[in-house]
């Protein structure tokens, strides 16, 4: 008998086994095609981390628009056909959940783990103070930060200054990044820091310190979610936590002044929810890296573009030019900062649609939803599969729809006018004849649509006018190639660049 219960047990220790490792798995009628790989549970992890973009090309070839493959355990079926997003991002939660995966990821990169309230308190204070008149006050803040950061060591001599050189994403980086810090997180009073000068000396400082560390995590960031730091690196990861934990504690807010009131609402509406206090912290600091993480990337590529394609700089700035005027302000030395209002910025169609083509090439989110019940998903072709239950349901509109030709034409090329026509308005797109509701997916879509999306295009617009108004440009090297982008950063929003590129400034008065 217990030679039995052993043997029993070992061949349902087994069973079970190869279950987990996908063997038992077939398609089913209706289902998409199935591709496990060769390597039992991983099946594509190690290709798909490696180049996400590349390996989904591949898939699309082989299979066809919809495809489901297994990586690391988990079965995602992906859908490349643009005319099946609406569908799958308006779909019930009952059906299709963001939540599940997101929550996992989120308690391992920062920490905090969610509560069933987490997602509508996100949702009604963005709506509340990154939208409409809350955004014009935040705007109003990110201005005054950047006039800290940018404009407060401008000569008001009437010689121009030398050329300073700089590495042009670190820059990018670094002043968006504390711009928004400053703008959301409050600075430093003027009472403790004993005058306005000292406190704005220390905002500065201080803000500086914090991208520093915030760029370390940064860049362990895409090995962190998938799991796959090395000790040495996870110990680091791990003390970083702490330190932003710390930095950002409720505690040490409290002492600032002009908080926003997106993060001041959001933590005591956590607080009302019986979130503790340590929990908040971290919550603060996943509030952080989502707000800023792809503010200062995205600013980058689009000043690069425009700085390696001369008429497109021509054009935005001659546009930011005739919005000053039209203003009544002006831009010269000696004179006091000039104020960017949100007005302003609504009236840079030129503006609006280089950036828009910026993100188009480099912003690269993946959509993920967990299916809950069998659902039924029908193609553009009027085939109809049935996603099963259990499985993931992702997009990666980089592929499927931004780079796509049957969509923009000359996908690899960027140009500035691509999404507005010549008398300023939106341009409508098409394929096969049809129109497309989804052409640049950089924010998402649905329910977990970016709700900071508003407040993020402000601020990186807000940045490039006052560089564009203010501030002679150009590369080092002109002849210097458009980097490549760092492939390991598929699926986490905006790209950055494998190296930096030198550029050089000087004022423009």
């Amino acid at each position: 008998m217990l030679w039995v219960t052993l043997l029993c047990t070992s061949v349902l220790l087994l069973l079970g086994g190869l279950y987990v490792l996908g063997v038992f798995r077939r398609r089913r009628p209706n289902e998409p095609p199935l591709d496990k790989g060769t390597i039992p549970w991983l099946g594509y992890l190690l290709e798909f981390r490696k180049d996400s973009s590349a390996f989904l090309k591949r898939m699309q070839r082989k299979h066809g628009d919809i495809f489901t493959v297994l990586i690391g355990g988990y079965y995602f079926t992906f859908v490349m056909d643009p005319f099946c997003f609406g569908t799958i991002v308006k779909e019930s939660r009952s059906k299709l959940d963001f939540g599940a995966s997101t929550a996992r990821l989120i308690v391992q990169v920062f920490g905090y783990k969610p509560i069933k309230a987490t997602h509508g308190i996100v949702h009604s204070s963005s709506v509340k103070h990154l939208m409409g008149d809350g955004l014009t006050v935040l705007t109003q803040a990110t201005m005054e930060s950047l006039w800290k950061l940018l404009l407060f060591n401008l000569s008001s001599g009437e010689e121009k200054q030398v050329w300073q050189e700089e590495n042009l994403f670190h820059y990018c980086y670094n002043i968006a990044f504390r711009a928004g810090y400053l703008a959301l997180y409050g600075t430093e009073p003027f009472q403790g820091a004993g005058n306005k000068e000292k406190a704005e000396e220390q905002d500065r400082l201080h803000s500086n310190q914090l991208f520093q560390e915030f760029r370390k995590y940064d860049r362990l960031f895409p090995r962190l979610a998938y799991a796959m730091l090395p000790p040495k690196e996870k110990r680091e990861a791990e003390r970083l936590k702490r330190h932003f934990w710390n930095m950002l504690s409720v505690k040490k807010a409290c002492k600032k002044d002009n908080i926003s009131g997106w993060i001041s609402d959001q933590d005591q509406l956590l607080a009302e929810n019986g979130v503790p206090e340590y929990m908040r912290d971290r919550f603060m600091f996943m509030l952080l890296w989502a707000s800023l993480g792809n503010t200062g990337p995205t600013a980058f590529w689009l000043l690069l573009y425009l700085l390696k394609h001369p008429e497109a700089l021509k054009a935005v700035r001659d546009e930011v030019d005739k919005v000053l005027k039209e203003s009544g302000l002006e831009v010269k030395a000696g004179s006091p900062p000039i104020t960017i209002t949100r007005d302003m910025l609504n009236q840079t169609p030129l503006l609006d649609s280089a950036l828009e083509e910026t993100l188009r090439l480099v912003a690269a989110p993946m959509l993920v939803r967990a299916v809950l019940e069998d659902t039924s998903l029908r193609t553009s072709s009027g085939t109809e599969f049935i996603l099963r239950k259990g499985d993931r349901v992702a997009l990666f509109p980089h592929v499927s729809v931004q780079m796509n030709p049957e969509i923009h034409e000359e996908p690899h090329k960027f140009k500035y006018d691509r999404f507005v026509n010549p008398d300023g308005t939106k341009k409508e797109f098409y394929r096969n004849g049809k129109k497309l509701k989804f052409v640049n997916m950089p924010w998402g879509a649905g329910v977990s649509i970016c709700p900071g999306r508003f407040f993020a295009i402000a601020e990186m617009k807000l940045f490039v006018f006052l560089m564009l108004s203010h501030f002679d440009l150009e590369l080092v090297n002109e002849e210097e190639e458009i980097p490549a982008i760092d492939v390991s950063r598929w699926g986490f929003g905006t790209m950055q660049p494998v190296r930096d590129v030198r550029f050089r400034y000087r004022p423009r008065f």
